[in-house]
């Protein structure tokens, strides 16, 4: 959590592999990324990190089924269709797959993102303000299926804001100011 311009999404793309630290080590899993060639990067990522950005990054000629599916056919790998079943349902997406993102809400586009970055069963997803865009009750949803997917599916998120309200449903805080981390106890945060 922190003000914008206070190297939130900085941090967010150290810790991806986005971009490259001036000093010390990342690591995601039991590997550490720090030194990896762009291949390897590249792969882990597709393989280990599921993104949501504010913006949702849909394709516009895609269905929003292809959307979701779109990081497993890059990697040439099969649809797992219970899965994809599980979460589309849970998004309340099942009735909206064929639809193209213009035909969307801004909410089930934030949707469509989140599922695809679930598709693949990443070992962590990141969030970089990903309720930016939505207005209030969008927010709402989607800040409550975060934290399912947290509580009930047993998926680890890391999420970027500057929101109170979002910050607020996370299980650790996390402050980021002038491109200096620090951490206090959540209720000190919240004050």
């Amino acid at each position: 959590m922190g003000a914008s311009g206070s190297g939130k999404s900085t941090l967010l793309h150290c810790m991806t592999g986005l971009d490259s630290p001036t000093s010390g080590r990342v690591w995601i899993g039991d590997t550490e990324i720090t030194h990896l060639n762009d291949d390897a990067l590249t792969q882990l990522r597709r393989d280990h990190v599921g993104f949501v950005f504010q913006s949702f990054n849909l394709m516009p000629t895609l269905t929003a089924a292809d959307n979701i599916t779109l990081p497993l056919r890059l990697s040439h790998r099969k649809v797992d269709k219970e899965w994809f079943d599980h979460i589309t349902g849970m998004l309340g997406l099942t009735e909206r797959l064929r639809h193209k993102p213009s035909e969307l809400s801004g909410g089930q586009q934030q949707r469509v993102a989140v599922a695809r970055a679930l598709v693949t069963r990443p070992d962590v997803i990141v969030a970089d303000e990903p309720t930016g865009a939505l207005d209030s009750e969008a927010s709402d949803d989607l800040l409550a299926f975060l934290r399912h997917c947290v509580d009930d599916l047993g998926q680890s998120v890391v999420m970027v804001t500057h929101d109170r309200d979002a910050a607020s449903r996370a299980d650790d805080i996390v402050t980021v100011a002038d491109g200096q981390v620090s951490t206090a106890p959540r209720q000190e945060v919240l004050a």
